[in-house]
Order: structure tokens, then sequence, then C-alpha cells
């Protein structure tokens, strides 16, 4: 017994029909299709017709096309992937930017109809609806105007209403999107013509799935897809530092930078042409790794003005140990870690700073990985604005009691093979303390806690790491140091190279030697969030001053500090557990401190022996080229 179809119901006609009616009518012709009978597969090939809409519809066509929507939608337990792949197949090609708000939504209830109705249906359902992350290349122009936006806004907004309510009807479906996404951004970033503008799209998807009803399954996975996204494009851009070299950038403040990216890029040079990777343009990738890390600042923004800042930085935080910090040439994702930690300095600044020094005290961590924490750490406490005197007076604490430590054990001369995290540590206990000698001697509590560290005792052992660490930086905590009365060195004759010959052999082939992290962020729309949180060689006032020094000897300075050092250079055991005793009430005071100084110190201490070097904003041609 064949079929009765609803020949009463003319779906070419304009008159209005239940969606009830229309429901029935679109069962009929998908259960007789399988019949044979010339009337059904007439009506099945009318049906699949009307999916294939030219483009420009007029609205007689659109209200045909709603009403077979609708109908396919109150039928959709009837639909049979293998009888009826060739109406599955438009059907899922469709795209939500092609049509009006009409359209949308019919199409939109059959999705997720179609999804709830069959398990075998939930992929192509998510697939169909993530694909609209990626906007159509002739819709990126129209979003310059208002009336793009307006689209982008109806197709988007249906997208993720659509993505919660299948998730709600098949708990799985957040976990099957988190892989269809992911396939579907590589796969799209690899497209030739992908533009900024686009990815960023897509991009902003994912952050708002993060950010969504959905976030508790999606968050880890999405927040980890967007940075290693930004990590490939960094790494991509290898030949920046070589190109900035050439140029002689490394010499320049960040004032100067901009001016020479501009001039660079958009110039004719031979550089210029040859800075090209895999056919793309170095400009282009700066410019799209720029503008990804901006949206993810604004993200994080978002994150804290709705009070999941913490939540998402314990999902930063996992993912920056598990990818960036163990590559070994990124130049700038580690801003975002940056910017998180500048939005929440007690919470999120701290436990970045603690988790870097717990990566490089603990044992089991492989040596590369330490050596690159402890860099990462005098970086980050260098650069960080908002960070406490406290905790860069304890990372120090907890950096100078390894060291000494480590050589209560060790004989012999230098040794950079066997000794490069010792030589890593006492480098980022310098870089730090160049950067922040001046401000923790303004106080008179952690003057005296520095007054105390063993510097001489663990920089003058037989290993010498004066000798392997980079001569740039042992030449300016030298004049500081000695200005200050840390320290007395008679003579100190280093250059202002960037390695020594021991250096480069501690530091590999990965030159941990010459990683500073957190030098200056050269991505010009990245460096307006950071600008604000972030300390310049040029802020940074020494212990040592240029008019001093030219009426000044070390016998002035080391004069200044005599009772200072008398009274508090003491066995470094038992420094530790006085400071265990006081930290309490240390801690108020030293949060209280100026990061920039006041000048008292000038008067106070005499200058250094020689004229101190200008230290580069970053003292490596460094890991971060300074740049957009």
């Amino acid at each position: 017994m064949g079929v009765e179809l609803r020949q009463d119901l003319d779906m070419n006609d304009d008159g209005g029909y239940s969606d009830y009616d229309l429901a029935l009518h679109v069962k009929d012709v998908l259960l007789s299709v399988s019949s044979g009978d010339v009337v059904s597969v007439e009506n099945y090939r009318e049906l699949v017709g009307r999916l294939y809409q030219p483009a420009r519809h007029s609205p007689d066509d659109v209200a045909k096309l709603v009403a077979s929507l609708k109908g396919l939608s109150g039928a959709a337990s009837y639909i049979d992937s293998a009888v009826h792949v060739g109406l599955l197949n438009p059907l899922f090609e469709m795209s939500l930017w092609n049509y009006g708000p009409d359209v949308m939504d019919a199409l939109i209830e059959l999705i997720i109809s179609l999804a709830s109705s069959s398990g075998k249906y939930v992929d192509l359902c998510l697939a169909m609806l993530t694909r609209h992350f990626e906007t159509p290349p002739r819709f990126l122009e129209k979003l310059k105007f208002p009336y793009g936006l307006t689209k982008k806004d109806q197709v988007l907004s249906r997208v993720h209403s659509a993505l919660k309510d299948i998730s709600e009807v098949v708990p799985l479906s957040p976990a099957r999107m988190v892989t269809i996404v992911s396939d579907h951004l590589e796969l799209y970033r690899q497209k030739r013509g992908t533009s900024t503008h686009g990815l960023v799209i897509f991009v902003e998807n994912m952050l708002k799935l993060e950010g969504g009803a959905l976030g508790e399954v999606v968050r880890v996975s999405m927040l980890t897809k967007v940075v290693e996204l930004m990590l490939l494009l960094d790494v991509e851009m290898g030949s920046w530092d070589k190109v900035l070299q050439d140029h002689g950038i490394f010499q320049m403040e960040l004032e100067d930078v901009d001016d020479f990216t501009e001039d660079f890029l958009n110039d004719g040079t031979e550089h210029a042409r040859e800075a090209t990777i895999n056919g793309v343009t170095l400009k282009s990738l700066a410019e799209k790794l720029d503008t990804l890390i901006v949206l993810t600042f604004e993200h994080l923004e978002s994150c804290e003005a709705s009070g999941r800042l913490n939540e998402v930085f314990k999902t930063l935080l996992e993912t920056f140990r598990n990818k960036v910090l163990t590559t070994c040439k990124s130049k700038f994702v580690q801003f975002v870690m940056f910017y998180a930690c500048a939005l929440d300095p007690v919470n999120c600044g701290e436990e970045f700073a603690t988790n870097l020094v717990e990566i490089f005290v603990y044992d089991a961590n492989l040596t590369s990985l330490r050596m690159r924490a402890v860099a990462y750490l005098a970086s980050y406490l260098s650069r960080a604005m908002f960070m406490s005197a406290s905790v860069v007076v304890q990372t120090l604490k907890r950096l100078v009691g390894w060291c000494f430590n480590f050589i209560k054990t060790k004989k012999g001369g230098v040794n950079p093979e066997n000794n490069k995290l010792f030589y890593a540590a006492c480098q980022a206990i310098m870089y730090l303390l160049c950067f922040r000698m001046r401000s923790l001697l303004d106080d008179p509590q952690s003057k005296s806690f520095l007054a105390g560290l063993p510097l001489e005792s663990i920089l003058s052992t037989q290993i010498s790491p004066l000798k392997a660490c980079v001569p740039s930086i042992v030449k300016e905590f030298l004049w500081q140091a000695n200005s200050a009365g840390l320290i007395t060195a008679e003579e100190f004759d280093f250059d202002d190279d960037l390695e020594s010959e021991y250096s480069w052999v501690w530091g590999g082939k990965e030159e941990l030697h010459k990683l500073f992290p957190f030098d200056p962020c050269l991505l010009r729309n990245s460096d307006r969030f950071i600008r604000p949180n972030f300390i310049y060689w040029s802020m940074v006032q020494r212990t040592y001053d240029d008019e001093d020094k030219e009426g000044s000897s070390d016998e002035d300075g080391d004069e200044a500090f005599a009772v200072d050092n008398e009274e508090n250079v003491m066995d470094y055991e038992i420094l530790q557990c006085l400071e265990e005793q006081q930290f309490g009430e240390v801690d108020n005071a030293l949060n209280k401190m100026s990061i920039t100084p006041k000048d008292s110190l000038h008067s106070r201490f005499g200058g250094a022996v020689n004229k101190p070097m200008r230290m580069p904003s970053r003292i490596r041609p460094s890991t971060s080229p300074e740049s957009l």
C-alpha cells in the first residue's frame, strides 16, 4: 500500500499554511520518494530544488524556501541519510550569510531539529554552524559599514544560540565541536588568501564560545587553540630577528622604533622585499599576530570585568607552561600572560612569578626548561611596573638562596656545560637588580635585605659567573652594585658585548643566555596595552649618576655604605631565619615603594669607577624584536 500524498497542499501557493500542515506534506514527500512513483519523485525534486536558491532571490522565492525549511524541520526525524543524500548535501552547504532573517530563522530551526533527531547528524550540523566563523570574502569589505556589522551580528548571534540549544539536547556535542572548530581553524589558516580580518573574526568566535554558556566545557580547548595559533604565527616570523639586526634596531629605544618599522615595512629595500615566508610577507604575519593579540587582550579585559579572569588565567598559565615556555623562538605571545597579570597583579601577577620560581627550583624538570623559566622570571619582574617590591625581594631571596646552596658543593673553574643552570640563575639575579636595585635601596628594610645577600660570595666563587654571563649585564650590575656598596669590585674590565667566550656555551644552540622574553613589545597596537604597565630602561634610575661620577670615587661609595655592610653582612643561613620572622612587616612597607626612586641616593652613594654603557632596552637582539 503506497503512501497517500497530500495533494490538497500546494507549496507553490502563497497561501498561509500552518507549520503542522507543512510538516505533514514534507513527511509524505520524504517517505514516498523511495517508491519510485513519478509524482513522488517529482515532488521530492521540487523540494530539493528549493534549497538551490539563485544569488538574487525574489520575495516569492524566499517565501517558498521558508515554507520548505519549516516543513523539513517538522519532519526532520523522517530524513534518511541513505535515501535523502540529495537533500542533505545542499542543505549543509547553505549559508546564513546569503539570506535574510526569515530564512536564517527557518534554517537554524531545521539544523537544531536534525541534530536532535539523530546522533548521525550532530557532527554535520556542528560543522555547518561553525563554518560561519569563516566570513565569506565578499562580506569582509561590507563589515566596514554599519549594515555589514548588522549582518554579521544577525548571522553569528544565531549560530551561537543554535550551538547552545544543541548542547542542551545533545550533551556530548561541545566535545565534538572542539575538534571540529580546531580542524576548521587550521584549514582556514592555511587557506591561501586568508585575510587578517577574516582570521580575527574566526578567533573572535572561538573566544565568544569560551566566554559563553559552553565556556566550562570548551574553555581550555578554545584558549589553548588561540594561543597555539598566535604562537605559530610568532615562530613563523623567525626571520624578523635577522632583519632587525641588520638595521641596528637593538640600539634603539622604543620611541625610535615606530618610525623605523613604518619606514622599513613600506619601503622597497632588498630586506623588505626578501622578508617573506612561504609567500607571505613579514608585514602580513605581523599584522595578523598584532591584531590577534589585541583581540585576546580585549577578551581578558571582559573576563576581568565579569569576574572570570582568575579561572581563565589558570588555563592560560597551563598553556603557557606547556606551549610557550617550551618554545625558544617566541617573541610576542608571552605578552598575553604579561597583560593578564597587569589586570590582576595580586592574584595573577604573583601566581605567575611563583610558578616560574617553582619551575626553576624543581630538580625533576629539564635543565633547559628551568633555564627558560628563570630567564622569564627575571625579565618579567624587571619589566612589570605593577609588581610589588615585596615580590621582587621574595624572588631574589629564593634565587640567591638556590645559588648559595649550589656553590657549597661545586669546585673548580668556569664550566659552562656543567654549571649552566647556576650561570642562568646568576645572570637572572644581576639582570633583575640592574632594573630594581635603586628602588629597593630607597626603602630601609629592603636595603637591609640587599646588604645581607651573599652576592659577593656567589659571584666571586671559583666557578666564576662573572666570566660566564653576558658581559653587558655583568658590567651594568657591577657599576650599580659597586656604587651602592653591595659588593667591592676593585676593577672590572668587561666589554659591552652580548656574549662572552663562555656564555654562548651554556646558552646552547637555543641561545638561552640571550633570552629576555619581556623586552619591549614591538607590535604597535599590542604595545598600547603594554606600555602603561611597562618599565623601559630609560625609566630606570641607577645607583650611580654621571655628574656624581665626575667628582666621586669608589671610596666615596664604599664609605657611604660601610655602616650598613658592617651591620648586615652575615651568614646567609642566619639571615634567612631572621627574614622569615620579619617579612610580614617588610611586605607592607615594600608595597608602598615607588618603582621610580627618589633622588636621595645620588647624594648618599658615590659613582662607579667607569663610565656606564647605555643599557639596551633589550640586552639581546633578543628573542624579541621591538617593532610594529
